[in-house]
């Protein structure tokens, strides 16, 4: 049996139950693996409590999942129209709009194919915010709808403010000091390079700033806004939001074996884009001593230069942890010459290099005491849960904003800093790295905040947390509709 940080058994307590038989909902995910996955546990929870959950993917027959294990839903394909379609041949605003179209349309088949054969079908749409055309369609065939945030409040915030002309683009400071927006007071921690690039490079990404800006495009026509995150995590966040709509707090939504063990199947997220390297990470994992190793990866999408693939593999190389790395297959040709070749093949060597992890097995590994990260929110909430320090290298999309708050607001990691060319060098990582590893007077105060973090996660998501009160209010709300 693999070491780990505590014991992850299921417990003999379980959720809540509700008089919920054959009380049905959809859920329709945005595939992606980082907005598949908070969607997929967030339905793990309602199935616990009694409703029928039917999971929605929109994929082609070209793409493969791996669906491991998520037998209390029912989980059903449906077409996202680039069967005949060369979609590398397509900008990203007409891939996009090709993506609405299909899925818009499958979605409609499958509601009315649903609703003539069920005897009690479903009458809400759980979708994502991403897709905020699915509430049209759930609207046409008679359903509420309930919009889904993968993303941080404080990100969504931004992207609502932007939306409703507060702040206006391109992004501009309002004072001398840098800051772009003083309310609420939170947010004027974020400079104008902390803001997600979506709208602090406006030019660049134009079809998907058209895709976070309409999140709030027809968003008070969805009967309930669930946001992935806990109230305690974002609560001055959570309070302004609540003051302008109403909204619930569902998260984190991570495995309960994980957190409150009240589910006794749910031991991992169950589907996976790419096949984790799990035997291989946790012998590994197993022959190191406690709080010794730095796991690093930087998630499913994004994508580091060679330049800095090079300085990020000096930094690991001088430093004096060990080191976990995730480089995705199409990302190793990248790696330096010999690399790997130096690190050896025994279980003694330094550092090992893996395609994909298990990365919930590996932060809850009692050998991992820093996490270098992306910080994509489903990362950045892992870690906060886990109480894992983290050393943030944020790339794109929201990452920049979740680092801020990572070390700004929740001093749980530090950032490490490019040079003039835009490129990390080794030293600051390896700098940064031996400052949380080797138990100095900050490095210990950010172990310590991430620890009492990772307690109120878990107290959010168990049994009368702030989470647990929401997700139980929805699913009341459900019965309340259909019964």
């Amino acid at each position: 049996m693999s070491s780990s940080r505590e014991g992850i058994c299921p417990s003999n307590r379980q959720p809540t139950m509700y008089p919920a038989k054959d009380i049905h909902v959809l859920v329709l995910a945005h595939p992606v693996q980082g907005h598949i996955n908070p969607m997929l546990q967030f339905s793990k929870r309602l199935a616990s409590k009694g409703l029928k959950v039917t999971f929605l993917i929109p994929i082609s027959t070209k793409k493969s999942l791996n669906l491991v294990n998520a037998s209390s839903i029912q989980v059903e394909y449906i077409s996202d129209g680039f069967d005949n379609v060369e979609a590398d041949k397509l900008s990203t605003k007409e891939y996009l709009e090709h993506f609405r179209l299909s899925v818009s349309q499958s979605l409609s088949d499958f509601i009315q194919k649903h609703q003539s054969c069920q005897e009690n079908p479903a009458k809400v749409l759980i979708y994502d915010s991403f897709d905020s055309w699915a509430l049209d369609v759930a609207i046409e065939h008679g359903m509420q709808g309930a919009s889904f945030f993968t993303q941080s409040c404080v990100v969504s915030c931004i992207y609502y403010l932007v939306h409703q002309g507060t702040v206006k683009l391109p992004l501009d400071a309002v004072d001398g000091q840098g800051r772009v927006l003083c309310d609420p007071p939170v947010m004027s921690v974020l400079g104008l390079n902390d803001f997600p690039s979506f709208v602090a490079d406006v030019h660049k990404y134009p079809g998907v700033l058209d895709i976070v800006l309409g999140q709030f495009s027809n968003f008070r026509k969805a009967k309930w806004l669930l946001f992935n995150t806990f109230t305690e995590l974002e609560e001055e966040l959570v309070n302004w939001m609540g003051n302008q709509w109403s909204m619930m707090t569902v998260g984190p939504t991570i495995p309960s074996v994980y957190m409150d063990k009240r589910l006794e199947d749910d031991t991992g997220y169950g589907l996976s884009l790419f096949k984790p390297e799990v035997e291989a990470c946790l012998r590994w994992l197993d022959s190191k001593p406690p709080c010794s190793t730095v796991y690093v990866s930087f998630g499913s999408l994004a994508s580091l230069g060679e330049d800095q693939m090079e300085e990020l593999a000096s930094g690991l190389r001088s430093m004096k942890s060990h080191f976990l790395w995730v480089v995705r297959e199409s990302e190793e040709k990248k790696l330096p010459r010999n690399f790997l070749q130096e690190l050896g093949l025994d279980d003694d060597k330094k550092g090992l290099v893996v395609r994909w992890s298990n990365q919930l097995q590996v932060l809850s590994h009692v050998s991992v005491g820093c996490f270098m990260t992306h910080c994509g929110w489903n990362s950045t909430l892992e870690a906060l849960s886990l109480g894992v320090p983290m050393v943030v290298m944020p790339q794109w999309t929201d990452q920049p904003t979740n680092a801020t708050f990572i070390v700004e607001v929740w001093k749980v990691g530090l950032r490490v800093r490019a040079n003039e060319r835009g490129v990390v060098t080794g030293e600051e990582i390896e700098s940064c790295v031996n400052e949380i590893m080797e138990g100095g007077e900050r490095g210990k105060e950010i172990r310590e905040n991430s620890l009492g973090w990772k307690e109120l996660a878990k107290r959010a998501i168990d049994e009368g947390g702030s989470s647990e009160k929401n997700i139980q209010e929805f699913v009341s709300n459900v019965l309340d509709l259909c019964t």
